[in-house]
């Protein structure tokens, strides 16, 4: 049996979000985090990371990219999405109350009070210092 590589490129989305699901999984596990896939969105988390301390569990959205949501508020509710090669898990009202106190969201755009929602393809410059706390590093073997 030989083991080929796959274009990520040539999924479909179903298919990436399952692929992006492990990657992290396995991303959290070498931190102590066994992942489940829950099969909907239940309070907004599409998987929960559960530490092996017994305490600490992650209700999780997989995105694709950075992701501010007024849908998801309130929740407790950590992002998690791939970029490139790194790793990010971070706690979207924390990241709503950072954009906000440094005047990067403007809360009353009309954008922001319509559609309630701000994502970026790749994480803007601003965003390395939030996000510098928040990376789940690669550990080398």
């Amino acid at each position: 049996m030989s083991f080929f590589p796959i274009d990520y490129g040539a999924l479909n989305a179903r298919q990436k979000e399952i692929y992006n699901f492990q990657k992290i999984a396995a991303r959290l596990a070498d931190y102590g985090y066994h992942s489940m896939w829950l099969s909907d969105d239940w309070q907004g988390a599409d998987f929960l990371a559960c530490h092996i301390d017994g305490a600490t569990v992650l209700r999780i959205q997989l995105k694709a990219r950075l992701t501010l949501d007024k849908k998801y508020l309130g929740k407790g509710l950590h992002i998690a999405f791939r970029d490139g090669g790194r790793v990010f898990v971070y706690p979207h009202d924390a990241l709503l109350a950072w954009v906000l106190q440094r005047g990067i969201l403007n809360e009353t755009s009309a954008a922001w009070q319509d559609e309630g929602i701000r994502h970026w393809g790749r994480p803007p410059t601003w965003a390395a210092e939030f996000l510098g706390g928040y990376e789940v590093k690669a550990i080398e073997p």
